[in-house]
């Protein structure tokens, strides 16, 4: 285990190190020219140059890439061009509202994935069975854009329920108004990807169905409910760990897409808003800590599938 442990991890740190190089060098190709914007419209060719050498834009790329990974392993992720603050406060401040929202539409996405997917595979010989799988297809393929619109047009336009957009002013300081205004966005993210986790569930539950332990638990006395259920499950269980390393990612993706629609702002709005002011620190920061997410996350599931799984500590 401490040799498989120690191997994931050199991978997770040759992963990062590939992904700041990836994002350094794409930033560099985005149009537009942030000394030029910070400068202003009416500024003359010298301003602007000397703008550039005040912030070290105009440094040879590897000598830019090293001031930055340097401030990152001092812990610095970099000043803002645009506002001046600290990226690391920013983040920090950001992440309060899109760590609990993508918790949120993960447990939702669970609770749906979960139970449904189980009972379309057991019912898969029967209507009710058709019908989840329809609606699964379905869900999956809807945009999460729509999936949000919708959902604000009959939870807070028609019923009232929960509020449309925006985050409470007072924050965390009041829980339940939290809890209500990132209700309605943790749905819409939930049902897209518990829709897209149920179908794989399904089709996990009715490969655990064909295993012969469980046919033989079948012929002993089980239904064959029965023997799926108390057998066939921790099965599906490992397999479905698997892919919720992946569903992080595509929540990720998904809330910088609902924030925008539900006007909360977290790290996904903030990413948006600092793309279009060229706030290359900020935006490095931003995409360097949500790639940092994933990969730690997926390091996590090897390391807790690697624990669980009795095949893979007998291959290691």
């Amino acid at each position: 285990m401490i040799r498989y442990t120690l191997v994931r991890l050199a991978l997770l740190v040759v992963g990062l190190l590939v992904a700041s190089v990836l994002i350094f060098l794409a930033l560099r190709v985005l149009p537009g020219d942030v000394a030029q914007l910070i400068a202003g419209t009416r500024s003359t060719p010298d301003q602007v140059a000397a703008i550039r050498d005040e912030l070290g834009l105009g440094a040879p790329l590897p000598a830019q890439y090293a001031a930055w990974i340097g401030g990152i392993l001092r812990g610095d992720l970099g000043t803002s061009l645009v506002t001046g603050s600290s990226v690391l406060s920013e983040l920090a401040q950001k992440a309060e509202v899109t760590i609990p929202l993508g918790i949120l539409s993960l447990v939702i996405a669970i609770l749906i994935a979960g139970p449904l997917g189980v009972l379309a595979a057991i019912w898969r010989d029967r209507r009710r069975g058709t019908l989840v799988s329809v609606a699964a297809q379905a869900a999956a393929a809807v945009p999460v854009v729509w999936a949000g619109l919708m959902l604000v047009v009959v939870f807070a336009v028609w019923l009232g329920w929960l509020p449309p957009q925006g985050f409470p002013r007072a924050g965390w300081q009041d829980p339940a108004a939290v809890f209500r205004s990132l209700l309605l966005p943790a749905v819409t993210i939930g049902v897209v990807e518990g829709a897209l986790l149920l179908r794989f569930v399904r089709s996990a539950t009715l490969q655990a169905a064909s295993e012969d332990y469980v046919r033989t638990a079948a012929a002993k006395g089980l239904t064959r409910t029965r023997a799926l259920l108390r057998h066939g499950l921790p099965g599906v269980g490992l397999s479905v760990v698997t892919v919720l390393g992946l569903q992080v990612a595509g929540i990720i993706v998904a809330s910088i897409v609902v924030e925008q629609v539900f006007s909360l702002p977290g790290i996904g709005r903030m990413l948006v808003a600092d793309v279009s002011a060229r706030d290359l620190p900020k935006v490095q920061g931003e995409l360097l800590v949500l790639t940092g997410f994933v990969l730690i996350v997926g390091f996590v599931v090897d390391l807790v599938h690697h624990a669980i799984d009795p095949r893979q500590r007998d291959a290691a």
